[in-house]
């Protein structure tokens, strides 16, 4: 028989059945996260940028965004630890702010994650090009190798979790040779700057109308998006052997691993880079692949491809993954048209209808890549939606601290009283990025484009916020939702006539 605080026990707690497998160990766990973060990906896709707004000393945004995405992160922890049910920030904040936030809260994490997976497969896509061709690259082929990417990661999802596994252990091994072996030899021997470069713009401020401290605030813009994807490891709870335990260690172990990661590569790869005012001015479009090869060598170029692809793919697959997850659990609660179909798991015990639509919707957001070099719309896009979600959990979750709603202690992973700290700190970091991000910038969006494209994050937000509020009032689909503690503490009669009391409230509404 189930131990009620364990595994499938926990989990009919929240009145769910056990239907997915539950297979993953912390190792597995800590293998979505890291390759979901993916400092590869992370830390390639922000480079050019950095040096183009803030120059060599672009590594200070990188450690702010760390610092700050840290707090985050330890938040995060805590509530996966009193809620390992799959759905993530959805689940929390439906707990805990109430039915109707919990919707537009993961109605707008899935907009984000799929447009996070639209990005991965748009940097990839660039990759896959230089390792079968030298020639410039197109945008409509651009877009169709984006989708080759997206194929992939749904075809490797579909075959089930433990091929999966496999990949993401392949993904984890060339991150480590891709980054920390790469980082070490070009620190160790082929370093052209000192360290007194790290605090130098080298003029790159001239992109933000001669002012350093509006060409910093970009690049911390940009940014954050090394330090995405940490809430994957909750997404796979109901499929992690004591989840409780194992997601946030594996969620807290696998971001400052890939921090780590991130912070060698960008002090390697600035130091290592021969003439880093090529970078500044856009001469030199990818600074790591110059910087690797000229401190390499010549013949390190197709197999440095060969290894960067491959993080590129893990990535795209722990994507795909998460997603699909996120969706079935807002299906399997009834919150969207078409649940039915889309909680369906299939006789390899996956979410396959949803993994199917994600991969769609995200190989249909390729299109935007049509219009010329599409990257920093793009990152702008998967930073914009996560940052809100992450602000949204953490005042929720404080409010919840501060009212008594939430108990963290009642969790395996506590803080004691140095978690409300951290809650507040998060907050307040959070409203800044959020704000920084969402800030509308010439600079970021296709050269020569219009008004709506460089407020193109506000408005697609603002727009899907109001799709989604406009859903909650007509669809009502908080009035679908399965009866389940709210705190996520053992289950009392006290408890659930709380619980039944709260619904009863909202039917009324």
């Amino acid at each position: 028989m189930d131990d009620p605080r364990t595994d499938a026990g926990d989990l009919a707690e929240y009145g769910y059945q056990q239907e997915l497998k539950r297979t993953l160990s912390a190792w597995a766990v800590f293998a979505i996260g890291f390759a979901t973060i993916s400092p590869v990906v992370g830390i390639y896709a922000v480079v050019q940028l950095g040096f183009v707004f803030a120059g060599p000393a672009w590594i200070g945004a990188v450690v702010v965004a760390f610092l700050g995405q840290l707090l985050v992160a330890t938040v995060y922890a805590e509530l996966s630890s009193q809620f390992p049910i799959t759905g993530g920030v959805y689940q929390w904040v439906r707990r805990l702010g109430g039915p109707r936030l919990g919707w537009l809260v993961g109605w707008i994490y899935l907009a984000s994650a799929v447009a996070s997976l639209t990005t991965v497969a748009y940097l990839g896509a660039t990759w896959l090009h230089m390792l079968v061709s030298d020639e410039a690259l197109s945008p409509v082929t651009h877009v169709l190798l984006g989708v080759v990417f997206v194929a992939a990661a749904l075809g490797i999802n579909l075959l089930g979790v433990n091929p999966v596994k496999h990949f993401l252990n392949a993904g984890i091994v060339a991150e480590g040779v891709a980054s920390i072996a790469v980082s070490l030899i070009l620190l160790l021997f082929a370093r052209h700057n000192g360290f007194g470069i790290l605090f130098d713009t080298l003029g790159a401020e001239s992109a933000s109308g001669g002012s350093v401290a509006a060409g910093f605030l970009t690049c911390l813009a940009v940014a954050g998006w090394a330090f995405l994807g940490f809430d994957a490891t909750t997404q796979v709870a109901e499929e992690t052997e004591q989840p409780r335990r194992s997601v946030p260690r594996a969620l807290l172990r696998a971001y400052l691993f890939v921090a780590f990661t991130v912070l060698l590569t960008a002090f390697a790869v600035t130091l290592a880079l021969p003439h880093p005012e090529e970078a500044v001015s856009g001469k030199i479009v990818d600074p790591v692949f110059a910087a690797v090869t000229e401190g390499l060598g010549a013949w390190s170029e197709k197999p440095f491809i060969v290894v960067v692809l491959i993080a590129f793919f893990a990535c795209a697959i722990s994507i795909q993954t998460y997603i699909g997850r996120a969706v079935y659990a807002f299906a399997r609660d009834r919150q969207l048209p078409f649940s039915r179909r889309l909680a369906t798991v299939g006789p390899r015990q996956i979410p396959w209808v949803s993994l199917v639509v994600t991969a769609v919707l995200a190989g249909l957001g390729l299109v935007l890549g049509l219009n010329g070099n599409a990257a920093a719309t793009l990152i702008a896009f998967g930073s914009g939606g996560f940052y809100f979600i992450f602000l949204a959990v953490a005042v929720v979750a404080l409010l919840a601290r501060l009212n008594g709603r939430w108990n963290p202690s009642a969790g395996e992973f506590r803080l004691g009283r140095t978690g409300l700290l951290i809650n507040v700190l998060a907050v307040a970091w959070l409203l800044f990025e959020a704000v920084n991000i969402a800030w509308p910038r010439t600079e970021l969006a296709p050269a020569g484009g219009s008004w709506v494209q460089v407020w193109a994050v506000v408005l697609v937000f603002s727009a899907l916020f109001v799709v989604g509020l406009a859903y909650v009032v007509i669809a009502k689909p908080h009035r679908q939702l399965p009866l389940g503690p709210v705190t996520g503490k053992a289950t009392s009669e006290a408890t659930r006539a709380a619980s039944e009391e709260a619904t009863e409230e909202v039917e009324a509404s």
